[in-house]
């Protein structure tokens, strides 16, 4: 069997009390306490989580690298600690859960070898209206584990989760795609309890107000709220929305090179420096580690890296990396040493957008974590960077009667 799509019905749900069932919510809690990962004594492994309620769910596995996947509609991880679910398991190697897509959260699980599911149930208690999952997993052969990897064919699923809204089309508009980086299952960098994901929100809010407010910019946010969006997914609603620019924001952690201070990336098949290219495999890791099924994702990334249209998209990107570094440096920055970079993240590959990935600050650097810590210092930097793609678009309209046609 490909996969395994499981649903908690109706009927299930109405056998329990009236009194319980009136406490029920779309929301199932996770109790911490009476869920974990265990390998047994016979080369088996259990996982066991206990929910304040039975909710509809699926179950799949993904290979290169192996992981099982099993989505909920919707359960709540607050409290869940990934090493306490991990317990003292050597097969189950890694967890990584939360929002995934509206309505739904995920669990990801890493698998030291192949393991398969041999056993998956949900009873519900009638009393108590509690649920608990089990999936018995049991070691795999890579050729049949391989044979049954990949993500559900549903076409309702597959559909973006979240789609760009329509931007009114005149010929003098100026559409700006903001992509805050990462959100839902993928919480990005993390660094003394902040995460990026919801920093990098709050950045991309601000600047889309400083320039719906300068009256010159249409606005389209990749995600307004803590969601998954992949990778391709984030590409796709630049092109969705018309978009004239495309503004991935980031805060990472990054060993190599002690980095620290804004950086403004543009996309190139080779990086620019070490620290760059380790930051580009970080990037272009998150819709694995997140469970995203990525089968074909390559062929599609191929198709529209078209060299024609990359020959005036990528001069067009370089000169607004160039403008928003001149306009943060201007704000006060900090800036980093050499703030204008290059290497191949995937959220860049769009051939006919011109498209930056900018990296506020570094989470691993002291000061960039205080910095990014206040909220005026933000407001400050979305400002600047607002000011820095109007004055790019000035300079590039200016320059569209060069533009070879």
């Amino acid at each position: 069997m490909r996969y395994v799509i499981l649903m908690i019905c109706a009927l299930a749900l109405a056998a329990a009390p009236r009194a319980d069932a009136q406490e029920l919510t779309g929301l199932a809690r996770v109790d911490p306490a009476a869920s974990s990962i265990s390998d047994g004594w016979f080369g088996g492994t259990k996982l066991t989580l206990s929910l304040s309620q039975g909710v509809p769910f699926r179950v799949f596995h993904l290979d290169s690298p192996a992981r099982l996947v099993i989505d909920f509609r919707e359960a709540d991880w607050s409290g869940v600690d990934a090493a306490s679910l991990l317990g003292s398991s050597k097969k189950v190697t890694g967890a990584r859960f939360g929002p995934f897509r509206p309505g739904w959260s995920r669990l990801v699980l890493d698998l030291a070898a192949p393991l398969l599911p041999s056993n998956i149930a949900m009873p519900i208690n009638n009393s108590t209206g509690t649920a608990t999952l089990t999936i018995d997993l049991i070691k795999a052969t890579p050729e049949a584990f391989g044979a049954g990897a990949g993500a559900p064919k549903d076409a309702a699923w597959s559909t973006q989760a979240a789609q760009a809204p329509q931007v009114p089309v005149v010929d003098d508009s100026f559409v700006v795609v903001i992509d805050p980086g990462h959100g839902g299952i993928d919480p990005g960098a993390i660094r003394e309890g902040v995460e990026e994901k919801d920093l990098m929100l709050k950045v991309a809010q601000a600047l889309a107000e400083a320039l719906r407010r300068s009256g010159q910019a249409e606005v389209v946010l990749t995600r307004t709220e803590d969601q998954f969006v992949s990778l391709p997914g984030r590409v796709d609603m630049a092109h969705a929305a018309g978009a004239d620019l495309f503004v991935s924001l980031h805060a990472d952690v990054l060993s190599e090179g002690g980095a620290s201070g804004a950086t403004v990336y543009t996309l190139a098949k080779d990086a620019s420096d070490a620290a760059t290219a380790q930051l580009a495999a970080q990037h272009n890791r998150a819709d694995i580690l997140a469970g995203a099924d990525l089968n074909g994702a390559d062929d599609e990334v191929a198709g529209v890296l078209l060299d024609l249209a990359r020959q005036e998209t990528a001069p067009r990107s370089e000169q607004a990396a160039a403008a928003i570094i001149a306009a943060m440096d201007a704000a006060g920055g900090p800036m980093n040493t050499h703030p204008a970079r290059h290497a191949g993240f995937s959220v860049l590959t769009s051939a006919d957008v011109p498209s930056l990935l900018i990296e506020i600050g570094f989470l691993s650097s002291k000061r960039d974590l205080a910095n990014l810590r206040d909220p005026v210092w933000r407001a400050v930097m979305a400002g600047a960077i607002a000011d820095g793609i109007l004055a790019w678009r000035a300079s590039d309209l200016a320059q569209r009667p060069l533009v070879r046609q």
